[in-house]
């Protein structure tokens, strides 16, 4: 048998390969990323504080698009078989990044499974009810070109199925898994209907490349770098341009937090195109880029309303159009250092961030009875605590990137938010609904999270002998 962790391992490999020989400028971010993660190491010392090497170097995260809900369902089944689940639910519809699109993200749940290989695939679906996109008539013919096509064959679906129930495949079956889901998320050479792919091009650019051809694929296959300010300035000494700035928190001295990316901008890919009178010519097409991310310590969801007070007053600053990105970076750390701790110990004594907590020392003899509160029992050498990892995704920073490189902005008519027409309001999506699409629970991130945090805490102060009430994170 070949358990599911492993199928996992080999199917990131087997995606990463088949990017890399589509997208040739991957190979060199992967190439410039593991020289930095060595050099790194050798800098400041093994990373195992936010995951070891090893982890670190086979990290991956994809994204694919798919266009109704039951291709969903379908690609559910499929991440299923690798002990991947949907996580986190992402509405990217709003805001100046906006895309057509709600998304989850389907990844390994606990945290042996996360070290043993944190596969993960950022997963959005198309919204074609959604008005403010998409009219009645461009829907109607959206959906019926959807439901024509088949991205998952029946045989990989049956295959998904038996390794979820089985917790894995026997050799022969396990390649033939493999081989099928890989295939499926291969770039195809069929031809594009060059008419319907630039009607669909006029609402989005992402709202093409899901509804406007036959096949899904990955969009990218996105490596983790230890230090991602170094990778954006040795990418572009490649000659690979990169996008404007790094999505996330800034740049500066205090702990990592949550998610830092940045992505080579999209290349020109030559497709195949069909044309109104028949004929087959040749193109390019811009939708598929070379991410690169940065992961930091798990914020509770007090942690994560300062980041987003920060975020809100760091746009504010820096709200002039002809800022240039090195004062944008200036500012947003002003902003930050002023507003957030520069510690992990405030971090966790805060509530704001969740980590792993451990007994220091053993229960002494000579009558001392550790402090009750948290800060008191890390700042007395009570506990240890080790951060968690951030597992998931920020909207904001997935939709910067998207922006970031499309050809041209999403049209999208605002004035449809606040009337009172149900046909001309924006459709409600929220992670119930996506849950019900999926046949299976959307699981809250920060729950994830504060369960691994809250067991460990709760063991480390029976350990101590102290009461297991209301901790001051959990209240958090």
């Amino acid at each position: 048998m070949v358990p599911t962790w492993r199928l996992r391992a080999a199917f990131a490999r087997r995606l990463s390969a088949v990017y890399g020989a589509e997208v040739p400028a991957y190979t060199t971010l992967l190439e410039v990323t593991a020289r930095i993660n060595e050099e790194t190491v050798r800098r400041d010392g093994h990373p195992g504080h936010l995951g070891g090497l090893d982890r670190v170097t086979a990290e991956r995260h994809g994204a694919i698009r798919v266009g109704t809900p039951h291709e969903l369902h379908q690609a559910a089944t499929v991440f299923a078989a690798l002990g991947m689940h949907p996580v986190g639910f992402y509405d990217l519809r709003d805001g100046p990044g906006a895309v057509p699109v709600v998304s989850t993200a389907f990844r390994p749940l606990d945290a042996e499974e996360l070290e043993r290989n944190p596969f993960r695939v950022f997963t959005s679906l198309l919204t074609p009810d959604d008005r403010r996109f998409f009219d009645a008539d461009l829907a109607r013919r959206l959906g019926t070109f959807l439901g024509r096509r088949t991205l998952f064959p029946p045989e990989l679906l049956t295959l998904a199925a038996r390794a979820e129930d089985g917790g894995g495949l026997p050799d022969a079956d396990a390649d033939r898994f493999l081989a099928l889901a890989t295939e499926a998320f291969a770039l195809s050479a069929e031809p594009v209907d060059r008419a319907w792919y630039e009607e669909l091009s006029q609402v989005s650019a992402v709202a093409a490349d899901i509804g406007g051809v036959t096949t899904t694929h990955l969009n990218h296959l996105t490596p983790r770098v230890l230090d991602i300010d170094a990778l954006y300035r040795r990418m572009t000494d490649h000659g690979i341009t990169m996008i404007d700035r790094i999505q996330g928190p800034p740049c500066w001295d205090g702990p990592d937090v949550l998610l830092r990316q940045t992505s080579f901008r999209a290349l020109a890919e030559p497709r195949a195109f069909r044309e109104v009178d028949g004929r087959v010519t040749d193109g390019t097409l811009r939708v598929r880029f070379g991410e690169v991310e940065a992961r930091g310590i798990a914020l509770t969801r007090t942690g994560r309303a300062r980041y987003d007070a920060l975020t809100a007053e760091t746009d504010h600053r820096t709200a002039d159009p002809g800022g240039s990105a090195a004062d944008h970076a200036a500012t947003a750390r002003a902003v930050w250092e002023a507003g957030f701790p520069r510690t992990e110990r405030q971090l966790a004594a805060d509530g704001l961030a969740f980590f792993t907590y451990a007994p220091a020392l053993t229960r002494p003899r000579d009558g001392r009875r550790p402090p009750d509160d948290l800060a008191g029992l890390l700042d007395h050498g009570w506990l240890t605590a080790h951060p968690i990892v951030y597992e998931d995704f920020l909207p904001r920073s997935a939709a910067g990137i998207f922006r970031s490189n499309l050809t041209r902005d999403t049209t999208r008519d605002t004035t449809r938010d606040t009337t009172r027409d149900a046909d001309r309001t924006a459709a409600p999506y929220d992670a119930d609904r996506l849950a019900a699409a999926l046949d299976r629970p959307v699981h809250d991130p920060f729950a994830r999270y504060a369960d691994r945090s809250f067991t460990t805490l709760r063991r480390a102060r029976r350990a101590l002998g102290l009461d297991l009430g209301t901790t001051s994170e959990e209240s958090a």
